[in-house]
């Protein structure tokens, strides 16, 4: 293994090579090209294989990221898929949209200097080269069993779990209100970071292993939670959240101030060949125009790029905190400088311009005070700051909060959190309801696709042990 590994010390950390910067700008495209096989084994073989490896640790999946980064060094790269594949459903999503910064290179123990091991980007082509190879098959569960598990949402979560319950044989049918599979990673993910054919081709194999969809179906609208219950023997919730924080203040009301998710989804169907009379309208098409995007989060980071890329005249981000205290990935954040977005760092919009439509924002400079019970530091105005962001497209990316789900399944029964989020026993992922779980956005509030894979993954063993337990109870009854 030493002549293989540890090469972190005299081989330097090369991340894929970006496309042209006026390039990627012109489409939407994922801007890193693929590593040659020869590049993904050097760069693997920077790893370090540590006693503790702190990557796996920080991974939510705990992704066995020394055993497969050793498989790729020597080329064993079906085997490496293997090992990847055996705790993450999705390994090549993570890959493109994981903050790896955050997570598992931002704890790697190679000290700086020397650089982490570009971990991400060798999971991408570890997967990307078993679906180019045929070593990705359908699961095909050892036996099948009778009792059925219904799921709602086609996200993240519900994906996951649907093929862990799937891998146990279970029937499972999965609703989603939207017309695709893949909730935020379709509607919410721009292309230049998951092109959709990856999520696509992930639907149409779970298809083949035998999850069934039923699409454009509104849970309390198309079909009730009363009837979900009675066809099946389990139901998990995975919904994720969607509904988009709002700002108040002066002329918060004015035309050409829009939401986050209204922008993306308006964006990415556009780019599916689905007809969107907002984008073609230009109410929601970036084109030639002034564009203000309120927050600092990754959906602030896809709504900056991608008004660049619809050719926006100008892109600012207003930002009410520093770089240093962004919430989003600083890769994505590199990432739009280069592609040419602004930066309004310790600004805070406090109303909106104009008459009959939006012309700019007027913000106020901040300054970082002491830290607050969160152990952030506190952000003040200061006094005589005012300015003028001029803008006539405003798009606001503050995060998001729960829809009400007990108004909208029509299940007053479903207990929710403060934050109106679904309030479950964190051991077995169940709802109030009895044999109803949750997993998720839905449950932890809105984080990231990783978490919801895990969430997802959890709830499964917990949805199998308790229909084996009903079944137990159920035969002991008739004995």
């Amino acid at each position: 293994m030493a002549e293989r590994m540890l090469k972190f010390v005299h081989v330097s950390q090369q991340t894929p090579e970006k496309r042209g910067v006026n390039e990627r700008r012109e489409d939407f495209n994922e801007i890193y090209r693929s590593y040659a096989q020869a590049q993904a084994a050097v760069q693997a073989s920077r790893c370090s294989q540590c006693g503790v490896p702190f990557c796996s640790v920080h991974c939510p999946l705990g992704n066995h990221i020394p055993d497969w980064l050793k498989l790729t060094a020597d080329n064993r790269l079906e085997e490496a898929y293997e090992v990847s594949s055996s705790t993450n459903n999705f390994p090549e999503i993570c890959g493109r949209i994981c903050p790896q910064d955050r997570l598992c290179e931002g704890n790697c123990v190679i000290e700086k200097g020397f650089e982490s091991v570009t971990i991400g980007a060798v999971e991408r082509y570890i997967t990307d080269t078993a679906f180019e190879r045929g070593w990705v098959r359908p699961v095909r569960p050892r036996r099948e069993l009778p009792q059925s598990v219904g799921i709602i949402g086609a996200g993240p979560a519900g994906l996951s779990a649907g093929e862990q319950l799937r891998r146990q044989g279970y029937q499972v049918t999965v609703y989603d209100r939207y017309d695709r599979v893949g909730g935020l990673m379709i509607y919410g993910i721009p292309n230049f970071k998951l092109e959709k054919e990856i999520v696509l081709r992930r639907w149409k194999l779970l298809e083949e292993g035998g999850l069934r969809f039923v699409l454009n179906c509104e849970i309390g609208r198309d079909v009730t939670m009363a009837e979900l219950r009675s066809r099946h023997d389990a139901v998990l919730i995975g919904t994720g959240v969607y509904k988009g924080r709002d700002i108040g203040g002066p002329g918060a009301g004015l035309p050409g101030i829009v939401k986050a998710m209204d922008y993306l989804t308006a964006s990415n169907r556009h780019g599916l060949g689905d007809a969107v009379p907002e984008f073609a309208s230009g109410q929601l098409d970036a084109k030639g125009r002034d564009v203000v995007v309120i927050g600092g989060g990754d959906t602030a980071m896809d709504c900056v790029r991608t008004a660049v890329r619809q050719g926006a005249r100008s892109v600012t981000c207003l930002y009410r905190r520093d770089r240093a205290n962004m919430p989003g990935s600083m890769r994505e954040v590199n990432n739009a400088e280069e592609e040419g977005v602004d930066y309004a760092w310790l600004a805070a919009p406090e109303a909106f311009v104009g008459d009959d439509h939006v012309t700019g924002v007027r913000a106020v400079r901040m300054h970082l005070g002491l830290p607050d019970a969160s152990g952030r530091q506190s952000v003040e105005p200061l006094e005589g700051s005012h300015f003028i962001a001029k803008a006539d497209l405003v798009i606001k990316a503050l995060g998001f909060d729960a829809e009400d789900l007990p108004a909208m399944f029509n299940e007053p029964d479903l207990a929710v959190t403060r934050w109106g989020t679904l309030k479950v026993n964190h051991r077995t992922f169940m709802t109030s309801l009895p044999g109803v779980f949750a997993a998720g956005d839905i449950v932890r509030g809105a984080s990231l696709v990783v978490w919801a894979i895990r969430d997802g993954r959890d709830a499964a063993a917990q949805i199998h042990k308790y229909i084996q337990a009903s079944n137990a109870a159920l035969a002991a009854a008739a004995d």
